[in-house]
């Protein structure tokens, strides 16, 4: 992949205007398929999750899921939209190899959902308005494997394969109208409205909304102008981007990578890109196509979708209160300060912290556990803190046992990087691999005097008041008793020792 000439970030901010516009969609997580009864299900063997309609047998017809409507309907009033009365579905035509049919159902001029508008709260404080255009229904297509090539793209690979599993997953899509205004702030401003669309179908209960499935995905669409200019710049989109960090830094990619072109008056070529998250580049797709080259006409199979007034207000009496809404609530009851607070916000741990404070842990434990340690070991792995495979209510009972005086710091680390290998609970496997912090008087009194053989100066030192002294044996007796020791009662058992000699 050839390297694209980048404009530092400043100077492409005093020569251009930046404008984008956010594609985010979000697969539904019913039971079975948006057309047909084939089960929903992520991971199952290849191909298992199949039938006629899904790989577009001849004769095979298409029913619409309920489910998938109601829940498309939730979305839409979540987001401020107006619910149409009466949407149709379309067939979108376009090459889609993972799509047996060669067109996707989808929906063009006639979406379920469409006006509406989500306020985004950015990590500096700022507030920004995003437009919504529509919310529309439509299927997902299949999954391609490439391979025999050093990428996983199918450029130099030798074969492909094909899993049409996830072909026919209901998805909603939310497109957003062009976003101006954001200035330096725009990576920043994708990257948290798509995670306010996470937090409210999360909410919703609609979605699995796990990005590194690809339950959350977004197409980050990037012009630039120059300042005063009332035409668009020429448009491009990074597809399927699927984490948080991602979109931001291809957002950020894609206004450097423009401005050094307009900067030598290379023309922008509309098309789709990749992100690279290996490289922390963008690479060019195919031209990107306008409305009238998918040559869209109603799907003539489906009846048109004519939600009754009844069912839309029923919904919109179960929706849950509003992200904005949510984090003044929590942070109230959590007690956190807003810096605390904007930590959570910026690493994504939101739910991850309501889930361990439910499950028993107090507010600031479990704070500092997923923004300490366990963001510290993602990290290490490169790895978002929210990929790691660990629970709430686990976390939560790591701080509890800390709390109980059963674990010192050291040792919950380590207890929670065997939690971390699979060998389940922390009280499990303080159990199974004796790591509780040993209290027992007799066994800290032995190391204590083993300890003071060597240093015998220190109790003199105690008694003369020079208290710093008593690290050394305290320090001793941690290592001898390889951090299991109660480091507490050690100090306490010193000083009596000191006191009565």
């Amino acid at each position: 992949m050839a390297k694209d000439e980048l404009m530092n970030y400043e100077k492409a901010l005093e020569m251009f205007e930046v404008v984008i516009g956010l594609e985010v969609h979000v697969e539904l997580n019913t039971k079975t398929k948006m057309f047909c009864g084939c089960r929903n299900e992520f991971g199952d063997e290849p191909n298992t999750n199949v039938c006629p309609i899904c790989i577009a047998l001849p004769g095979a017809l298409p029913a619409v899921n309920r489910t998938a409507v109601e829940s498309s309907i939730s979305i839409g009033l979540a987001l401020g939209c107006e619910i149409a009365p009466n949407g149709r579905f379309a067939r979108k035509n376009y090459f889609y190899p993972d799509l047996a049919k060669n067109f996707q159902t989808s929906q063009y001029d006639e979406p379920i959902a469409f006006e509406g508008e989500l306020t985004v709260e950015l990590p500096s404080g700022s507030v920004h308005t995003v437009q919504i255009e529509r919310a529309h229904m439509e299927e997902d297509a299949g999954k391609l494997t490439h391979i025999g090539g050093s990428t996983g793209r199918i450029q130099g690979a030798e074969y492909s394969l094909v899993d049409y599993n996830r072909a026919g997953v209901p998805l909603v899509e939310i497109v957003t109208k062009p976003v101006y205004g954001a200035g330096a702030e725009a990576p920043e401003l994708a990257a948290a409205y798509v995670r306010s669309i996470r937090e409210i179908v999360k909410g919703l209960g609609v979605s699995d909304a796990k990005m590194e499935r690809g339950n959350v995905r977004c197409d980050a669409n990037v012009s630039l102008r120059p300042h005063g200019q009332e035409k668009l710049g020429t448009r491009t989109e990074t597809k399927n981007v699927n984490s948080l960090r991602s979109i931001e830094r291809a957002v950020r990619y894609e206004i450097q990578r423009q401005a050094a072109l307009l900067a030598k008056g290379t023309a922008i070529i509309q098309e789709t890109r990749h992100w690279h998250e290996d490289k922390g580049a963008t690479s060019a797709g195919r031209p990107k196509s306008d409305a009238d080259d998918y040559r869209y006409f109603p799907e003539p199979d489906l009846v048109p979708v004519q939600p009754s007034k009844e069912l839309i207000e029923s919904l919109r009496a179960k929706l849950p209160e509003k992200p904005a809404d949510r984090r003044k609530r929590v942070q109230a009851e959590w007690g956190f300060a807003d810096l605390e607070f904007r930590d959570v916000v910026n690493a994504d741990l939101l739910d991850q912290i309501e889930e361990t404070v439910r499950a028993g842990a107090k507010p600031q434990a479990a704070r500092k556990w997923w923004t300490g340690e366990l963001a510290r070991i993602a990290n290490s792995q490169d790895k978002d803190v929210t990929e790691l495979e660990i629970s709430g209510a686990y976390v939560a009972e790591l701080a509890q046992l800390v709390d109980a005086g059963k674990l010192n710091d050291r040792l919950a680390r380590e207890v929670l990087t065997y939690v971390l290998n699979g060998e389940g609970s922390p009280t499990k496997i303080v159990a199974a691999r004796g790591l509780e912090v040993v209290s027992d008087d007799g066994a800290l009194i032995a190391a204590i005097d083993a300890a003071l053989a060597k240093q015998p100066d220190v109790l003199d030192a105690i008694r003369e008041g020079r208290m710093q002294a008593a690290g050394a044996v305290i320090g001793a007796v941690m290592q001898a008793m390889k951090g299991s020791a109660d480091a507490g009662r050690v100090r306490e058992l010193l000083i009596e020792k000191a006191n009565a000699q």
